[in-house]
């Protein structure tokens, strides 16, 4: 365990400036999410710096998001690695979460896991200790680039026909804060039908997290099919970036070109 980050921790409860933080904690030999409101809960803190590809993995920012709705006046301190806080930059922008009222405590991934991601930067601004794994092009989608239009539309195809509409993908995603939810709307999604529609339920989705997915992965690790969801979302995000300049979770201040949120 980072000592640093520890102390970073302890400080900011000790002193009172955050309710608590929401991490991962180790029991009986299982990784699960925990607020840590006590400066003695941390001796049970994980910071899964050794964590490897394949680990049980969690999406905090959507767990933030609700301690928000039910403590608005509480300031809470979240374990962020680079996409996590890539998410948070984007829900700050979309007014999900206040930044005021959270503080980042950052860590990186070591290189063996930012490899498996395939990830572009994966390791946040907020770093404080741990590794910096380096960045890590992506092999799969430089595949799918290489193909014909016809080929990929069989690829997708083949893949989208192993859908079970689960719904896991959407259920983990922590870029999902709509009320309701498109997924769901008869007059484009077939509700009862199972499985899905090929390819309408997927290509909703995908055109719905344009702008918005973070690359975190989470939603091919929860998808029971293996379904290379990660693939196909990279790809959605290479076209926003070639056609609007804006790469997801990037910038602080400018937001995606289809965050139309007026606050008034």
């Amino acid at each position: 365990m980072s000592k640093k980050i520890k102390e970073k921790i302890q400080a900011l409860l000790v002193e009172g400036k955050i309710k608590g933080l929401l991490g991962l904690r180790e029991e009986n030999g299982h990784i699960q999410p925990f607020l840590f409101c006590d400066p003695k809960e941390l001796e049970a803190l994980s910071l899964g710096d050794r964590r490897k590809p394949g680990d049980t993995r969690y999406p905090l920012n959507q767990i933030l998001i609700r301690l928000a709705i039910e403590y608005p006046k509480e300031t809470f301190a979240i374990l962020v690695r680079g996409c996590d806080e890539r998410g948070l930059k984007e829900l700050f922008k979309w007014k999900q979460l206040s930044e005021d009222r959270v503080i980042l405590i950052g860590l990186g991934c070591p290189d063996e896991l930012a490899k498996a991601c395939e990830c572009e930067k994966p390791f946040p601004d907020c770093w404080i200790d741990g590794p910096k794994g380096e960045k890590a092009d992506s092999e799969k989608l430089a595949r799918v680039n290489q193909m014909t239009l016809e080929d990929r539309q069989k690829l997708w195809k083949k893949e989208f026909d192993r859908c079970i509409k689960c719904l896991g993908c959407r259920n983990i995603c922590p870029m999902c804060f709509c009320k309701e939810c498109t997924l769901e709307e008869a007059n484009l999604i077939d509700t009862g039908e199972v499985p899905p529609a090929n390819p309408s339920f997927h290509l909703v989705r995908a055109m719905h997290m344009a702008g918005r997915c973070i690359d975190c992965g989470l939603c091919e690790e929860a998808c029971p099919a293996d379904i290379p969801l990660r693939t196909l979302y990279k790809k959605v995000a290479e076209i926003v970036s070639e056609e609007f300049g804006y790469k997801t979770g990037f910038s602080t201040d400018e937001k995606s070109p289809f965050n139309i949120i007026e606050v008034k």
